[in-house]
């Protein structure tokens, strides 16, 4: 659980961050993180038109540079676009501005309105102090279904939707190579079981 859904002490590294909106509401937020490829993100993309839901994506700069038409097709069908650093860097082992840099190079191509999302949910204290103060939101998550694990099964990852989404919960997929064979099997269902619970679809403004 410590992982799917974490843990308060796990908030408090990142004060400010945008971990759940609002518990009072029954909403959900949507994301998918690490694209856009060719091979997830049009299925994903019809999955989310033919039941009628807006998703946030936060995309890597460079798979956005080298598949513009993917990047424009998901801004068409209406939904909300996230920063994830331009080369997928990790928090700890880049320095401050290095990493940073990273990710101002991927906003020149995105336009997010600097909304972003560290890579593995890991930035650092004094890269997060930097954003902070230069007006970024950052966003983490409340639910993380674990769609790229090789040792959970699709079922496993649909469970994890069930069990831990509530109110309010930002909830994390993936639209790359490592999530997609699970995707295919079980995304539309675990749509669907939202929907059926009552739960409306929200994006970040």
């Amino acid at each position: 659980m410590i992982i799917e859904q974490p843990a308060r002490f796990l908030r408090w590294f990142y004060p400010h961050a945008i971990w759940r909106m609002s518990h009072r509401e029954r909403a959900v937020y949507l994301t998918f993180d690490d694209g856009p490829i060719p091979e997830a993100t049009p299925y994903i993309l019809d999955v989310l038109e033919r039941l009628d839901i807006k998703a946030t994506f936060f995309m890597v700069g460079d798979n956005a540079r080298k598949y513009p038409h993917l990047f424009d097709e998901v801004k068409k069908r209406g939904h909300r676009i996230g920063n994830h650093t331009f080369n997928h860097v990790g928090g700890v082992i880049y320095r401050a501005w290095n990493y940073l840099s990273n990710v101002e190079k991927a906003e020149e191509l995105l336009h997010t309105g600097r909304l972003f999302r560290p890579p593995h949910g890991w930035m650092g204290p004094i890269k997060y102090r930097v954003m902070r103060h230069t007006k970024w939101r950052i966003v983490m998550w409340d639910v993380v279904t674990r769609d790229y694990s090789n040792l959970l099964s699709p079922q496993e990852v649909l469970d994890n939707v069930k069990r831990y989404s509530r109110n309010g919960s930002i909830i994390t997929f993936h639209d790359s190579l490592k999530s997609i064979d699970k995707l295919k099997e079980i995304l539309p269902e675990a749509l669907q079981w939202l929907k059926d619970q009552g739960y409306a679809f929200k994006v970040f403004e």
